[in-house]
């Protein structure tokens, strides 16, 4: 992991706290801590019932905000506290497990330890099926290697869904990278349409997840309906040089990214994969584009 050690350990865009840095200063440098106290600042979207909670559309419309400053801002505008202090559900900022697995990596990232979210699948939440989602991935000093850690999965979560493993170490065969997936539908292993979330499925989808995770992982953690690129090739049909193209970029991100320089060098020379300054952003409320540099 030399060549990515540095480049993890530093914040991107999207992780920088900005004017929030100070925010961080007293946070403990324990993972397992860290993600109890992202789970004391957060609830999930599609789970707040499930905490008692009846989001209002405002409340909902946290979950647009990319940033980790924007995010901090917002924790504080819904509660003052420091972030040690754990927030009544209620006063939790609205998000999703990218904001999870963002607000963990930017944390881990403040404290220079090596540490970038993934977007791909999980297999722990419906069975059969390969639920979209994204993790963080740090590297454990000690174990040497890089460790899945899926902080979404508070005690409530764990219960409910009878999870079996260590949050804190998600086993590689129950969390499945965007690049893997696709190796797996492409190869035959895998069916396509087991793989997305509520009617959204399909390899359209997988390429989608795929590509996010390649940005993910040059510092760029956008919205799961964030699109460019690629991402936008025909669904019907993507052409032959796309498939071929992504078959290679699936080779060197299906697992722990070993090759990652070689990785960094596709993505900087190819603007099918590269993130543009804009992007378009497919919402129920019909697709916007978004300025980056104002995000």
């Amino acid at each position: 992991m030399n060549d990515a050690a540095d480049f993890f350990a530093s914040h991107g865009r999207m992780t920088d706290p900005g004017e929030q840095t100070r925010l961080f200063e007293y946070l403990p440098g324990d993972v397992s801590a860290l993600v109890r106290i992202v789970q004391g600042l957060m609830i999930h979207i599609f789970w707040a019932d499930q905490y008692g909670v009846q989001l209002t559309d405002e409340r909902r419309g946290e979950v647009q905000l990319r940033s980790i400053n924007r995010k901090l801002e917002r924790i504080l505008e819904l509660d003052p506290r420091p972030l040690g202090e754990a927030r009544l559900p209620e006063s939790r900022l609205v998000g999703n497990c990218r904001d999870f697995s963002v607000m963990l990596t930017a944390m881990l990232r403040y404290q220079g330890i090596s540490a970038r979210a993934r977007c791909g699948f999980a297999r722990y939440f419906i069975p059969d099926h390969y639920e979209d989602h994204w993790v963080v991935e740090y590297w454990n000093t000690g174990k040497k290697r890089w460790v899945l850690v899926d902080a979404q999965l508070d005690a409530l979560q764990r219960n409910k869904l009878a999870i079996q493993f260590d949050p804190l170490d998600v086993p590689r065969d129950q969390f499945i990278v965007g690049g893997k997936a696709w190796q797996l539908c492409r190869q035959g292993e895998a069916d396509p349409d087991t793989f997305g979330i509520f009617d959204l499925k399909g390899l359209w989808f997988v390429r989608g997840d795929f590509v996010r995770d390649v940005a993910s992982l040059n510092k760029l953690e956008l919205l799961p309906w964030d699109s460019w690129g690629i991402i936008e090739a025909p669904d019907e049909a993507p052409s032959s040089e796309d498939l071929s193209f992504l078959d290679g970029v699936a080779e060197l991100v299906s697992s722990d990214v070993p090759q990652f320089s070689r990785l960094r060098q596709l993505y900087e020379s190819d603007d099918r994969l590269r993130v543009p300054g804009i992007v378009h952003a497919y919402t129920q409320g019909g697709v916007q584009d978004v300025d980056l540099e104002q995000v």
